[in-house]
């Protein structure tokens, strides 16, 4: 029995070989061969599987009587992404009870087309380029709805990733804002909120992101209270930029945490501020403030500074010296200075944010938006996963030992 099972296999084989040499023989072209192949292999498979189900070999003699045997085929047609795969064999039993499970019922593709026009909608093109370039190369016509309709999965994976529980301890938020037009009854410019946590071992991750109306404390009070709801308790800083709200909702819902003011945003205004002839000169001078070794060094830079330039700029030198929260990082390791005293981190995401929305214009709904969001959301975060923050690695138990002082060691 075991010598014929053999030979069997042999002659198997020798067949493959043979059907192998005329497919390459008889193909236009290499995707029609590996469409040819993926349907011998299904078929395969899927004989194997009713195999399994009936219990017994084409031909096995304890096949008779078993009360059940193979009834023929059905065909149907299935599209991959090296094209259509037509007449595929699907083997049927003759009690109609065998249920195969390689491929979904009355599923006629593999999945790639749907993979495909979430990629493209993720990479900022509109449903109509999508379905122009899906008609186009692929035969396959699509309406712009169904291409929203494909995009909706992100929905509901935004829902169960804003439920997702957030690590207890947060070296540094940084909190920023950008804006997008969306059509309400008006078409209006929105705030949409982001927020980077950088954990204690200093990997980062943007922890959520709220599309609202305009930029207010309320909103920040409420976005952040939701991080403390999913486990959040502990933040040893917030880098935000200038406005007031922001810090005083971040205190009220983390009162223990420190407040860094976003270097950059301040030379940015101060810049602004200075004439056009004044300003090489002025924004070294700034440098050499906020990039002194120490904080006292710093503070000393700061009165040479204030002393060259306040006759002219006032106002701006003012700013300077009323600020609390200028100084900030001077409290934390060298190492992670220049990574703490700027929301540069958080900006770059906003800027790819804004090129994916740039050539719509405007969003005609809410989760119209948050589906674009989303996926440079799973983008960044999945490229950050294995990438600690410049100079992190260095100071992980010092971190760890200030969390412990601050907080308690629980």
């Amino acid at each position: 029995m075991e010598k014929y099972h053999n030979t069997e296999r042999m002659t198997s084989m020798c067949n493959d070989t043979t059907k192998l040499k005329e497919i390459l023989s008889n193909s236009n072209s290499l995707d029609e061969f590996i469409c040819i192949m993926i349907k011998n292999m299904i078929e395969t498979l899927l004989k194997a599987e009713l195999t399994e189900f009936l219990n017994y070999e084409k031909y096995e003699y304890k096949g008779r009587n078993s009360g059940n045997s193979r009834n023929g085929f059905y065909s149907r047609d299935y599209d991959t992404k090296y094209g259509r795969i037509e007449n595929l064999q699907i083997p049927r039993d003759r009690n109609g009870e065998f249920k195969q499970k390689l491929i979904e019922p009355y599923k006629r593709r593999d999945g790639w087309l749907e993979d495909m026009i979430i990629s493209m909608y993720a990479s900022g093109a509109s449903a109509r380029e999508i379905m122009d370039i899906i008609d186009r190369l692929y035969g396959h016509h699509y309406s712009p709805q169904t291409v929203s309709n494909i995009t909706d999965v992100a929905l509901e994976e935004i829902d169960k990733w804003r439920q997702r529980p957030l690590k207890r301890r947060y070296s540094v938020l940084f909190i920023d804002a950008t804006f997008a037009r969306m059509r309400r009854d008006t078409v209006l410019n929105e705030a949409i909120y982001f927020i980077i946590g950088v954990d204690e071992d200093g990997y980062r991750e943007l922890l959520d992101f709220f599309i609202g109306a305009n930029e207010s404390s309320t909103v920040w009070k409420e976005i952040l209270y939701s991080l403390k709801q999913r486990g959040v308790e502990e933040v040893l800083l917030g880098v935000m930029d200038g406005l007031p709200a922001i810090e005083e909702a971040f205190l009220s819902v983390f009162p223990k945490a420190d407040i860094q003011r976003c270097i950059v945003h301040v030379v940015r205004h101060s810049y602004a501020q200075v004439r056009k002839k004044d300003q090489p000169e002025f924004i070294e001078d700034l440098k050499s403030i906020y990039r002194s070794s120490t904080l006292e060094l710093a503070q000393n830079r700061l009165a040479q500074v204030t002393l060259k330039w306040s006759k002219r700029y006032k106002r701006v030198m003012d700013r300077w010296n009323d600020n609390p929260y200028l100084f900030t990082y001077y409290k934390y390791p060298e190492t992670i200075r220049r990574s703490i005293y700027t929301t540069n981190w958080i900006e770059r995401f906003n800027k790819e944010v804004k090129r994916l929305m740039k050539p719509k214009e405007q969003f005609p709904t809410e989760e119209a938006a948050a589906k674009i969001i989303y996926y440079q959301v799973i983008k960044y975060n999945e490229k950050w996963s294995n990438r600690i923050l410049y100079g992190f690695k260095s100071v992980q138990q010092q971190l760890k030992m200030t969390f412990e002082e601050r907080y308690g060691n629980q």
